[in-house]
Formats: structure tokens, sequence, C-alpha cells
């Protein structure tokens, strides 16, 4: 039996990106698709836009900008598939795209599982949200397969492989909803950034497994929220990836990424102050300051689950800085540890 995939797509006044890149979700060649559009309070028109034009659309309207993670959450209200697909508003999709996905949960361990990503005006190159599967460092910094910070691979198929990885993409990700809400769904209070990573942890620690397949592919515009450089950016990806990890780590553990974080924080501090940059540097402080009061009102129960490490024992900001360490596949195998370990 095919089971029915609802697509949740969170929107906030992104209409021109609707009117570009829904007709392709639309025209998803899948027997049993739904698609609801989560608009958060848009006022350029968004939700009267899809009743006239996409009436199959299922619109949840919600009564605030409730960013990604709120978002999707409370778009499953109104979702009635039990496999989601949280998709952004920027991507685009070929006909065939879902199936795979779907194929890749016939694996009852397998929880989530996310596309290859490529870039929607160069289709030849890695995309920057997600490429080909994601994994997190010693310091819980984040890197994917195809893309290391502003390096983004051209594909040439080197990474073509279906494999488990620690986290996948919330730019396009399908997910068993049942173990979505037994994990508790998307952290609301990271309002947006790393929520995905937070999930696919959490998902390890469960039992379960994240996976990429690259048999499918879609094309990601990104950027279409915060673009990079931001200091909006930098301050959720600051506080968010150092609540996650007092979240999903023992205290000696994450003390251990603390004590490393605070050295590589103050470093780029310090840069964004020698470069002019006063709103980056401000953003670093406040992400650190932020986290700082949310890690001490946190109530973490880690009793009976898994201690799942970060992948990766190396730091990828010395790899790719201080060692010309630039592409995934440049990164050395025995550096990698087995995942749900």
């Amino acid at each position: 039996m095919t089971p029915r995939v609802s697509v949740i797509i969170v929107t906030w006044n992104g209409r021109e990106l609707l009117e570009r890149f829904l007709p392709s979700v639309l025209a998803t060649d899948y027997p049993d698709l739904e698609v609801v559009v989560a608009d958060n309070a848009s006022s350029d028109g968004t939700a009267e836009w899809l009743g006239a034009e996409h009436p199959e659309v299922v619109v949840a309207r919600h009564p605030d900008n409730w960013l990604f993670a709120r978002g999707n959450n409370a778009a499953l209200e109104d979702a009635t598939g039990s496999l989601v697909c949280f998709l952004n508003n920027d991507v685009e999709v070929p006909p065939n795209w879902l199936r795979p996905l779907v194929a890749a949960l016939e694996d009852d361990a397998v929880a989530a599982v996310q596309p290859k990503l490529l870039q929607v005006d160069d289709r030849s190159r890695f995309e920057y949200a997600g490429a080909a599967g994601g994994f997190l460092d010693a310091l819980a910094v984040p890197f994917t397969r195809g893309r290391i910070f502003e390096a983004l691979e051209v594909d040439r198929g080197q990474y073509d492989d279906a494999r488990d990885v620690f986290w996948a993409t919330g730019a396009a990700m399908l997910v068993r909803r049942d173990a979505f809400e037994d994990a508790g769904g998307f952290d609301e209070s990271f309002g947006m950034h790393q929520e995905e990573i937070d999930l696919c942890w959490r998902l390890w620690r469960a039992g379960w497994r994240v996976r990429v397949e690259p048999a499918s592919e879609v094309y990601h515009l990104g950027g279409a929220s915060l673009p990079a450089g931001n200091p909006r950016k930098t301050y959720y990806n600051v506080r968010n990836s150092l609540v996650m990890v007092a979240k999903n780590l023992p205290p000696t553990h994450a003390a251990r990424i603390f004590r490393g974080r605070r050295v590589l924080d103050g470093v780029a501090w310090a840069r964004a102050r020698a470069m002019g940059n006063a709103l980056e540097a401000d953003a670093i402080r406040r992400g650190r300051r932020d986290a700082a009061v949310m890690i001490s009102a946190l109530e973490v129960d880690l009793e009976g689950s898994a201690v799942v490490l970060p992948s990766y024992r190396g730091r990828i900001v010395e790899d790719a800085m201080l060692r010309g360490r630039r592409h995934f596949s440049d990164l050395p195998t025995s550096r990698f540890r087995p995942l749900g370990l």
C-alpha cells in the first residue's frame, strides 16, 4: 500500500517564491500526495492567492510569524499523511523526486531521509543547506558532503551513494510522522536554524537512523529566509548549536565541547571586530549570552537514551582553514566514528 505523503511548506511573505516553485511540487509523480502550505501571517496575499489559484492546496493559516520550527509543527494538525516532507518554499522538484525517498523509509529502522540538494541556477553544483547529507564535528559545527563552509563542490557523482548521515536538511526532509511526533517535533525555542540537526540527533538517540538518498535530487535557491552573512542568521546558529549540545549530551561530554566552542567563538568574534563587522561580532556575543540563559532553564532527562556523539572526531575549522581540506572527500575517514555511537 502506498503511504500518503503530506508535503508541508512554511512561508512568510513568500508569494513570489510560491508562484515560482509550488507548481513543480504539485506536478510530483506520486499517487497519494497532499500539499500543505503553512502561512505565517503573510501580508502579501499568499493565502488569498493560494485559494484562488491552487484550491487543491491545504492552507494552514497561522496568526503570527511562527518561523520554521513552530510553523511546521503547527501545520501537522492540517496534514493527514503518515509520512511528512518538510520542504522549503524555494525548492524546485522534478516529477520523480519523492518515490526514492519513500522507498528509503521502507526500511523500518529509518526515520528520516533527505534528497541530494543542488543549486537551482547551477545544477552542476551542490547547494549550501544540505548538499548530500550532514555531519557534526567534535565541536558540534555542522558540515555536509559537498559543502564545507563556503566551498560548494561540483557534483560529479562523488556522493551518489545512499548512506546514513548524522543529520538531514530541513530544506527537504521526509520523515515518519510517528517518529517525528514521538521525538517531540522541532524544538520551537530554536525558531529557525539547526532545528533539524537537533531533531535528527534526538532520532539517533531514540534508536532510529537518518539517511540521504541521492537517487532523489531537488534544486534549492537558498537564502530566502536569511541570506548568508546576515547577523540574525549568525545569532541563531551560535545560540541554537550550543543549546543543542546541552540537550543531547551528558554534562561531562557537553562541557568539553563548550570549552572548545568558547575559544572558537572567541576567535570568530575577534575576527569580525578586526574586519569592522560590528553587527556580526555582536550577533556572536548575543548568541552565546542567550544560549547560556536557555541552557540554564533546560530540564533535560537523558535517562534511558543512547549517548550519540558528534560523528566527526576532527575540527572542521582547523581542517578547512589550516589544512586546506575543503572537500568532504579530503577528510580522513579514520576521524569518523560509526553513526549512532
